[in-house]
């Protein structure tokens, strides 16, 4: 009886202890953002390149006016998680530190906790395999992550997002947005590759990758960018209730991008079909808009 338990205990041991080594890469300390890759996240006003949006998506971002963000209730609005990462900017404010939370009895990992230093978005990714809520539990700026090891990679999942943007100049996502994110630790290098599936504003989902450093030095600077009353001011006198807007067909600088690197407009409108190489051929077959050639 002895000998049958230490030979089931010792496959145990086989097959439990190399599934539960990939769980053993660590994501803990403080991360500052390598920012070649987010340079394209503070683009100008009608600038979808590379993003495989719709006709709804256009309508929203093209009556997208950037005063907005002027508006008192707004000043304060987090970055959501699927553009949270991307946010450009110096190595301080765009930083990431990452700490997991341990079970003090069974010492299992319930979660990893990580946060941002501009306005200082939080995000938990439970690891102790609770589903997700159901589809009318709140939505939230960071939305409802679960996570799960692949190897020695992290796969997280995340719903329940709010309604928000995907890129800096009005181009949308739904509150029926799915995130997924594969999380690779390479030495100090951690990489995610992202993929934004949204039934409402995207043809297709949307694919984007952000590398990391890890930084110790970054755990001193204490660099803490919140928002709260004290904050808030009047930067634009408007009257009551007004909201900066366009009109559908109103904007009149839709076609200043595309004039100042002399691209063809339609190019500069997105879609699947934009995000493919194949789609060069197409480009060679467009006239360049030109403030010569007119609006």
């Amino acid at each position: 009886m002895f000998l049958v338990a230490r030979i089931v205990l010792t496959l145990a041991w086989m097959v439990l202890v190399p599934s539960m080594s990939y769980a053993q890469v660590d994501f803990s300390g403080e991360w500052r953002s390598v920012t070649h890759e987010t340079d394209a996240e503070g683009p100008e006003l009608g600038d979808f390149t590379g993003l495989p949006i719709n006709d709804e998506a256009r309508v929203v971002a093209d009556a997208w006016d950037a005063s907005i963000l002027s508006l008192p209730e707004l000043q304060c609005r987090p970055h959501p998680a699927p553009y949270a990462e991307r946010t450009p900017g110096n190595p301080a404010n765009a930083q990431m530190r990452w700490w997991k939370e341990v079970d003090p009895v069974t010492q299992a990992i319930v979660a990893y906790r990580k946060r941002g230093a501009w306005m200082e978005p939080e995000r938990t990714i439970w690891m102790d395999g609770r589903p997700h809520p159901p589809s009318y539990a709140p939505h939230t700026w960071q939305g409802f992550s679960t996570g799960r090891w692949q190897g020695h990679t992290l796969i997280v999942t995340t719903t329940h997002l709010k309604e928000a943007f995907v890129r800096r100049n009005g181009v949308p996502v739904s509150d029926r947005t799915v995130m997924t994110e594969n999380f690779v630790r390479h030495g100090n290098y951690l990489t995610s590759s992202l993929h934004v599936a949204d039934p409402v504003y995207l043809e297709e989902p949307l694919l984007r990758t952000s590398t990391w450093v890890l930084d110790a030095g970054l755990a001193d600077l204490h660099n803490r960018y919140p928002c709260g009353p004290n904050e808030i001011v009047i930067e634009v006198v408007r009257p009551k209730g007004e909201v900066p807007h366009h009109l559908p067909g109103a904007n009149t600088m839709l076609r200043d991008f595309a004039m100042r690197f002399a691209l063809p407009f339609e190019a500069t409108r997105g879609g699947a079909e934009s995000t493919y190489p194949e789609y060069m051929n197409k480009l060679k077959t467009m006239k360049p808009l030109t403030r010569t050639s007119g609006r």
